[in-house]
Parts: structure tokens; sequence; C-alpha cells
């Protein structure tokens, strides 16, 4: 198989598991990247092989598997991006998270280092812009989120250089539709010529990744199951605009903000974001020692 000509979104694997990565690449012949967290790493087999024998991880060992697991993936899809996730909690400061996130980019060629919308991580991957390295700014919930990373990372120049993640799952559990906050940020971001490039995550069915092809989306990344379906389907591709959404979740509504150049005047907080941080933290810390 090999990637359709007409399919306009880039296509990443959602998983800490390079196995996976095998799966994706024989189910659809090609992957353009991947994104690990920290949730992800907890949920490998060969850490939770190892957890079942009763030995946890010394954090230096944590951070060699993480990094082996990385390199792994990205022999497996040389030209392909790598998300690396630093740690972040409710205490991280930026000069804490830049320190993570400049070791983290030694690991792969081509890798996008993920921070949490949070002041400290803005500021942080900021610097990564700078210093033109790539980013992609996770756990979105919300378009004031979206707006501050469009004016913090206004000085990117790659392509691809700097991703958004909304977490288009978390959002349906709430009742929230989290397509319609994708459709958002699209319209935003299109208005104000953006250089920010919206990766949907947190996918949890087929129909939402058909929905998200339709809607011409940048990216995608989603879990082995789904890249599977897609592919034994013979990867359709809907057509633009069309609709492929069912069931009585709630429409997120579009905001309209007044002109704003500085990110730090807007509110970042998210009680979703939040609540994500804490759990990355809590799979992260059920590894270690």
């Amino acid at each position: 198989m090999h990637r359709p000509k007409n399919l306009k979104t880039l296509i990443f694997l959602d998983s800490g598991d390079w196995q996976d990565t095998t799966k994706a690449l024989d189910a659809l012949g090609f992957l353009d990247g991947q994104t690990t967290n920290p949730s992800l790493i907890a949920k490998s087999p060969t850490a939770i092989a190892r957890l079942e024998t009763g030995k946890k991880f010394e954090k230096s060992e944590l951070l060699d598997f993480y990094q082996q697991t990385v390199q792994h993936i990205q022999v497996l899809i040389p030209e392909g991006s790598v998300s690396i996730e630093v740690f972040a909690d409710a205490n991280s400061t930026d000069s804490e998270l830049l320190k993570q996130a400049k070791q983290m980019q030694s690991w792969a060629k081509n890798n996008h280092i993920k921070f949490p919308i949070v002041k400290a991580g803005v500021q942080a991957a900021s610097q990564i812009v700078v210093d033109s390295g790539s980013v992609n700014m996770t756990l979105c919930f919300n378009q004031s989120q979206a707006l501050a990373v469009h004016l913090a990372m206004s000085g990117a120049t790659l392509t691809n250089q700097v991703l958004i993640s909304p977490f288009v799952g978390r959002l349906n559990d709430q009742g929230l539709d989290g397509l319609s906050l994708i459709k958002n940020i699209q319209r935003m971001y299109n208005l104000l010529n953006s250089p920010v490039q919206i990766l949907a995550a947190s996918i949890r069915s087929l129909e939402d990744f058909l929905e998200l092809l339709a809607m011409e989306v940048d990216i995608i990344t989603a879990p082995v199951n789904i890249l599977e379906e897609w592919g034994k389907l013979g990867m359709p591709i809907p057509e633009p605009k069309s609709s492929l959404r069912s069931g009585n979740l709630k429409s997120i509504d579009y905001l309209e903000f007044a002109p704003e150049s500085n990110w730090q005047n807007l509110s970042l907080e998210d009680s979703m974001t939040d609540m994500g941080l804490v759990k990355f933290v809590k799979d992260w810390n059920a590894l270690i020692v």
C-alpha cells in the first residue's frame, strides 16, 4: 500500500511502542510521524512487563528507556517526526523544561518537543523556536490557548516547526464536540495566516478520524487500531466539508478576540489541561522507584 495521492493530511501514529510503528507501517505502507507522551510510554509492553516483575525504573533508567524507544521509532520512520514530551507538573519552571527539551532534542533527528500549554511550557517552547527548534504544544482544550500559542510562536519560519494538539476525544468524553474546536482553530488560524499547524490528537474512533480527513486538518495522530481500520477500508478520504458526525455532542462556539499582540495577556487556564497534566505525572511516577 502507498500514501493516497489525494491525501492532504499528514498521518501520525499515537503510541509509545515501536512495535506499533511496525504495525502501522504494515497497515498503511507509510507514516509521517509518531507522537509519544508519558502515559503512552507507561503503556508500552516493555514497561508493563517490567512492572509485572515488581521492578520499577530509576529516574535515569526511565529516561534512557524513553530515549531508546524514540530512537527505535526514528529508525523505522527516518523521515518522520517524533514528538517527545518533557516531564512537567504544576511546579515546573520554564528553565527546567528548557533544560529537558535541549537534552531530548538529541534523541532524534526529526523531533518535535512537546510542552503543555501552561505559562512555563509556552515560555520554554518559544525559546526553542527562537533557537530554530520544533515544538508540539499539547493539552489544548480551548481557542484562547490556541491564540496564545500563535502569538508566542509567531517567529516560526520553518514548515511544521510549531504544532498544536487539541485533544478531541477528551472533549468528546465531556459531552463537547472536540471536532468543533478543531474547526474553530482552523478558522482563526486561517484569518491570522498562522504558521502553527493543527495536530488533531486523542482520536478515539474511525468516525472522528474520517471527519478530520474531510476537514483537511494539517495532521492527525491516532492509535494503531484506528490506522489499521482505515487501512483495511482501503484508506478512504471523504470529500471536504462532508459531515460524518453522529450523536448528541455539544458544539463549541467560535470566539471572536480583540486584536492582541502579547500572548501573556490571554488566559491559558483550562481544567482539562490541568487534569491532563496530573494524569501524565501520575503515569510517569508509577514507573519510578
